[in-house]
């Protein structure tokens, strides 16, 4: 089986629109670090292949298409699904090398994708349509979070049980465009951000919660709601456990924003037929990677750490498995369809939640180009027998320990 190459880069923001972090404890991007993710050997390849359900012709590729994908954040399992797709030699399957480019604060991931810089990227719906809104020529061809990951987190001592709790609170959140839903909750709950809460920049971590500098400290599900559970509690010297926090799920809330998707170059694909045709290999790679992903979440953890990934191993396997929770199992046919009243949800808060300026994400509506489920249909074609909907899936229990250690 051919083997696969996938090279982590951090790029450098070529149209600072929107900053594109989503939330991680890494300190730093690993520049120009080149990892080999070997595709399995012709022994153990096809097996895992079968497992799967793919019908991939391996090594049967006349020419292999080279693509890169940029993403939003630094290396972690919330990105799992793109790192097995090539380490199991899904995209070689499919005759791609992909060039997988490691996201950074300053990186806007579909400014990236507008400017050439990247050929397809990983990007939260609302953040995509602003700077799709700015000019940039971008469409979703596959939505594959379906849930909103984001939480506000407080002690339980603090009563914070709702977002109209937050009156007279100190509220943190990241900016960066992470701070939609938080906003949009607040609204909801009748409150006035310039005047009934303390709205406060926060750091991608939650020291400030921790220390007692902030109330309510905003969390993705996946990733700093575990950075508490790690910390240990100096009142009783073991690790915090869940009664000590009150936990509000925007999802719940009824304001949850779509987050992951894998957005294209809309005139590229309406022009250019091999970068369609491409486009829509990809996706089917990168859903089958998803499928392993939840059958395997262990393994899913290691490849991500492999790839260079600084999370210890009990956080990267909650990760894992806290990720898995927003994409199986599928709603409708499939996982990567846009779901029509998730995404006007998403569209509507954009176009009427103000900021403390008074300015929304949107001005007006994207417009029906801004997705399109073609693509992700034809991928779903080239999967005979993969299970792209989980309807059995039951997430696994993780044990976290100190620091994700």
């Amino acid at each position: 089986m051919k083997r696969s190459i996938t090279t982590i880069t951090a790029g450098v923001c070529a149209l600072a629109l929107v900053a594109g972090a989503c939330g991680s404890d890494d300190d730093a991007a690993s520049d120009d670090t080149t990892v080999e993710t070997a595709a399995p050997d012709d022994a153990g390849g096809d097996e895992a292949a079968t497992d799967n359900g793919a019908d991939a012709a391996a090594g049967d590729c006349e020419t292999t298409d080279s693509v890169s994908l940029q993403l939003q954040w630094f290396t972690q399992a919330q990105f799992g699904g793109y790192y097995a797709a090539a380490d199991q030699g899904f995209y070689a399957d499919q005759c791609l090398d992909v060039e997988i480019k490691e996201g950074a604060v300053e990186i806007v991931p579909q400014a990236e994708l507008a400017s050439g810089n990247a050929d397809f990227a990983i990007a939260w719906v609302p953040k995509a349509l602003q700077t799709r809104e700015a000019g940039a020529d971008i469409v979703n061809i596959a939505q594959v979070f379906e849930r909103s990951g984001t939480l506000q987190v407080s002690f339980a001592d603090n009563g914070i049980e709702s977002p109209a709790d937050f009156e007279g609170k100190v509220i943190g959140n990241w900016g960066f465009g992470n701070e939609y839903e938080v906003f949009a909750a607040i609204g909801a709950a009748g409150l006035d951000p310039a005047t009934d809460v303390e709205l406060v920049g926060q750091q991608f971590d939650m020291i400030a919660l921790l220390e007692g500098e902030i109330d309510a400290a905003e969390a993705m599900t996946y990733n700093e709601y575990a950075q508490v559970l790690e910390a240990v509690n100096p009142d009783t010297g073991e690790l915090y456990q869940p009664e000590d926090f009150n936990v509000i799920s925007y999802e719940e809330e009824g304001v949850g924003m779509l987050q992951d998707a894998i957005w294209a170059d809309a005139g590229r694909l309406a022009d250019d037929t091999e970068y369609r045709d491409a486009a829509v290999r990809f996706v089917a790679a990168s859903l089958q990677g998803w499928a392993f992903c939840r059958d395997n979440v262990e393994q899913c953890a290691t490849i991500v750490t492999e790839a260079g990934s600084t999370l210890g191993e009990s956080h990267q396997q909650w990760m894992m498995n806290e990720v898995n929770k927003l994409i199986w199992p599928a709603s409708g046919a499939n996982i990567g369809l846009i779901d029509q009243a998730a995404w006007d949800q998403t569209v509507e808060i954009s176009e009427n939640t103000p900021n403390l300026d008074g300015a929304t994400v949107l001005t007006g509506d994207p417009g029906d180009g801004a997705f399109t489920n073609d693509i992700v249909t034809e991928a779903v074609a080239l999967l005979d027998g993969v299970d792209l909907v989980g309807s059995g899936y039951s997430p696994t229990e993780i044990t976290l320990n100190e620091g994700g250690n």
